[in-house]
């Protein structure tokens, strides 16, 4: 099946072509001020602590592929590990019960279909 045709960096000057947003030296950068500027406090230490990042591994040891991807029929690499109930909303935050492998491009969806990243 043919892929879209890559699009323009949206990082102003940038003239990378990239399949998403961002070129990956820039989607690193985005993230980056994200986690700083915007993510909470209580978040930031949850996402940067030593049990989600062996749970998160664990994770995507088990599953190296995009879960969403996958019910669409199609096979692309997870690169997230996303709390399928937010932890927000009451999900548990250290359940592997609770977890899905998903792609960038997938978690982004659910992230602003959800209000989390972007808000609503």
């Amino acid at each position: 099946m043919p892929r879209k045709p890559k699009k323009p960096c949206r990082y102003p000057g940038c003239p990378k072509l990239t399949e998403g947003r961002y070129c990956e030296q820039h989607q690193k950068q985005m993230h980056h001020e994200y986690n700083t500027r915007e993510r909470d406090k209580e978040a930031r230490n949850f996402y940067s602590s030593t049990p989600w990042r062996k749970l998160r591994q664990a994770k995507l040891e088990q599953q190296p592929l995009c879960e969403e991807c996958q019910r669409n029929g199609r096979i692309t690499p997870a690169t997230m590990v996303d709390h399928i109930t937010p932890i927000k909303q009451g999900g548990a935050a250290l359940s592997m019960a609770n977890l899905q492998s998903l792609c960038w491009s997938c978690h982004s969806r659910k992230s602003i279909e959800e209000g989390s990243r972007f808000g609503k």
